[in-house]
């Protein structure tokens, strides 16, 4: 064992630990993963351990990280406060390989569609919209459950890029749905991802600050929302786009449709099942001024329509993700709580990753948990807010 001191300013309020947290004598304080809620559960565990320690034939990778971030600061000659209050983070993971796979780079591609929809140019659009549009439909169709579980997973908790991350959870849900489900035509399937891509691109920006008012919506912005599938489409148009199936499925994506989707046209169908993925994912992601909600109640809301009937752009889109998609974090009969990484045989029975045990001790490494055999049977959601162990993004995607 090899422990090294730790400043008490080093470990992040309400953020999981990214190693284990030991004491002067070397006594576990907390497993890697936990989280510290507030300053009294942090001087609390000073006091059990008389000062915060990590052991870095443990945590080699976290310590490394730190004293490379501590170099690179002293050398861009960062002011003592700042190096002062430097936190202590898990190691410097990007997207790139892990455990001999390539994962996508979902912070990177967060980054592209908010910058690429809240400021489009005639000059460039297309190419990058599609660019963009065909990585995602790539990840569709190559790691569907993986693509599911980050950008849900990501959805539960964005609000500074919230539009471009919603507006590539609906695309790639409905492309999943459109393609396994639906058996829609390759082009349509296109056109589908296309669409709701590219939905809300008019209020892009709009979006991203709604997420985080608190107040209730001005008279401008009540109008701005209710007009922007308009907006969208005729903006849409003016950067180049000539799809008529497109373009009409853009402006129709959020009327209200219900029916077969039979007796509704090419672009009313792909409307009708972006507006269902719309409401699925809308129900997800945080505000300011709310929590996000359960993910039961987000395919409740899919599920059935305007009239309370079953919809069927609604219960294809359940059909395919499940009642518990890859993202949801749920409860196991044997009490612990784990995060839906994969989908199962049935739509109630998906593969977990247990995060905590039955104690509601943080596991460190994540369990592989079968739902369909009876001790690990879902007996129900839990809430984001009420999890307070994490794991990074890449981690979790390693185990789908």
């Amino acid at each position: 064992m090899n422990l090294v001191s730790l400043s008490i300013e080093s470990i992040q309020i309400g953020q999981p630990l990214p190693f284990v947290l030991r004491g002067a004598d070397g006594a576990l304080l907390a497993h890697k993963g936990f989280v510290i809620r507030n300053r009294e559960e942090l001087a609390k565990l000073v006091l059990r351990g008389r000062e915060l320690c990590v052991d870095t034939d443990e945590s080699g990778d976290s310590h490394r990280a730190y004293l490379a971030q501590l170099q690179r600061m002293l050398i861009a000659d960062t002011s003592l406060g700042e190096i002062a209050a430097m936190k202590m983070t898990a190691g410097e993971q990007t997207a790139g390989t892990r455990a001999g796979k390539t994962l996508p780079a979902w912070a990177e591609l967060q980054l592209r569609a908010t910058q690429l929809l809240r400021s489009p140019t005639a000059s460039d659009f297309g190419g990058r919209f599609q660019a963009l549009h065909d990585e995602l439909a790539r990840h569709c169709e190559q790691t569907p459950d993986a693509t599911l579980l980050a950008l849900i997973y990501l959805s539960a908790q964005e609000t500074r890029m919230y539009s471009a991350t919603h507006a590539m959870l609906v695309s790639c849900v409905c492309m999943v749905v459109a393609r396994e489900m639906l058996l829609w035509p390759v082009a349509q399937v296109r056109q589908t991802g296309q669409a709701a891509l590219s939905m809300n691109i008019a209020m892009t920006e709009l979006q991203d600050h709604l997420a985080r008012q608190t107040q209730p919506l001005t008279s401008a912005q009540i109008t701005a929302v209710q007009e922007h599938g308009a907006h969208s489409q005729s903006l849409l148009r003016q950067l180049g786009v000539a799809d008529p199936v497109w373009l009409e499925a853009v402006g129709a994506h959020h009327h209200r449709a219900p029916g077969p989707l039979a007796k509704k046209s090419v672009a009313q169908q792909i409307a009708r099942l972006i507006q269902r993925a719309d409401v699925f994912g809308a129900r997800l992601a945080p505000r300011a001024s709310r929590w996000p909600m359960p993910v039961t109640a987000a395919m409740q809301a899919s599920y059935y329509d305007e009239e309370h009937k079953v919809d069927e752009a609604g219960a294809a889109l359940v059909k395919t993700l499940g009642v518990y998609p890859p993202g949801a974090f749920v409860r196991l009969a044997s009490h612990e709580v784990g995060v839906v990484i994969r989908r199962g045989t049935t739509a109630t029975t998906p593969r977990v990753a247990v995060v905590t045990n039955r104690d509601g001790m943080p596991t460190g490494e994540p369990i592989p948990r079968d739902t369909g055999m009876p001790p690990w049977k879902i007996t129900g959601v839990v809430a984001f807010k009420d999890i307070r162990v994490s794991l990074p993004l890449d981690r979790l995607l390693q185990l789908v």
